[in-house]
């Protein structure tokens, strides 16, 4: 069967699908995205996903006409036209074909299923590596803190990650803070306290960090949000990546400073834990 794909209001084949040449995502960037899964045929965390879509759409000015229910719809329609339950979903947003004006202009909204494949369990069992970022984060950029599709460095950073066999870049902003990892959030644990680094205005928290909030609170392991620095990083005694799709990753190495003793620590294993009772809690089967 065909692969399909969510384009437009339409389900199609993935070969039939098209976007205008003049598409501002294409030209511009002008675009958002979010990366999602589903287990048992339901989409983990879907309306802070949806939250964080809308609110990014409305401060970058994404305009659009699309309501919550009408792309919780699409998205299930698309997981069942690939007759998949366990996925990778990708939901992109753009301001759509150039217009002369505002009123012509119709966004595009393109939404793909693709089956879940899991990190390989030895990332989870053993930790991985990750290097320091040499690129830096503008704070002062607009379009800091959104999913938007202008994702070119990103993509650079991780190939420097992985040309050093690396799994992810540490990024840090131009004044030397801890932002976050290329495809990730990025905790600490010291002295068995966790910590993230503060969430900016206007972005919002990604679903994944909201999980592992709430798991922490759960499990009465305190949680402090501050700014963080390359020495917090070389202090810690556990460092953790986090996203919908690879759930808590344990990292053991920063560049070639171990990670404690280069171990996965107790605290990335409760929280770890946590997540996927979250998930298997959230997306139970629908009878």
């Amino acid at each position: 069967m065909p692969e399909k794909v969510f384009l437009n209001d339409n389900l199609v084949d993935l070969a039939e699908a098209r976007v205008s040449v003049t598409d501002s995502g294409l030209l511009y960037g002008a675009g958002l995205f979010e990366t999602m899964r589903s287990r048992n045929g339901v989409v983990f965390r879907l309306e802070d996903h949806l939250e964080r879509l809308f609110f990014s759409a409305q401060a970058l000015s994404i305009i659009h006409s699309y309501r919550k229910e009408y792309v919780r719809e699409a998205l299930h329609k698309v997981l069942e036209a690939n007759g998949l339950s366990d996925a990778r979903l990708r939901l992109t947003l753009t301001n759509g074909p150039l217009a002369e004006s505002e009123a012509q202009r119709q966004a595009t909204l393109a939404l793909t299923a693709t089956e879940f494949t899991p990190y390989l369990p030895d990332y989870y069992r053993l930790g991985v590596m990750v290097i320091l970022c040499p690129f830096r984060q503008n704070t002062t950029d607009p379009t800091h803190g959104h999913q938007t599709t202008s994702f070119l460095p990103r993509l650079l950073a991780l190939n420097l990650a992985r040309q050093r066999r690396a799994a992810e870049a540490l990024w840090f902003t131009q004044d030397n803070r801890l932002a976050d990892a290329c495809l990730s959030s990025v905790f600490l644990v010291k002295n068995s306290v966790l910590s993230a680094s503060l969430v900016e205005v206007p972005a919002l928290a990604d679903p994944a960090r909201r999980v592992i909030r709430q798991s922490a609170q759960q499990q009465s392991i305190e949680l402090v949000e501050k700014d963080l620095h390359i020495g917090d990083v070389l202090e810690a005694d556990e460092i953790f990546l986090t996203n919908v799709v690879m759930g808590v990753l344990p990292v053991v190495g920063v560049e070639r400073h171990t990670v404690a003793e280069g171990k996965v620590g107790p605290v990335t294993k409760k929280l770890s834990e946590g997540f996927a009772q979250a998930i298997e809690q959230e997306c139970r089967r629908q009878e």
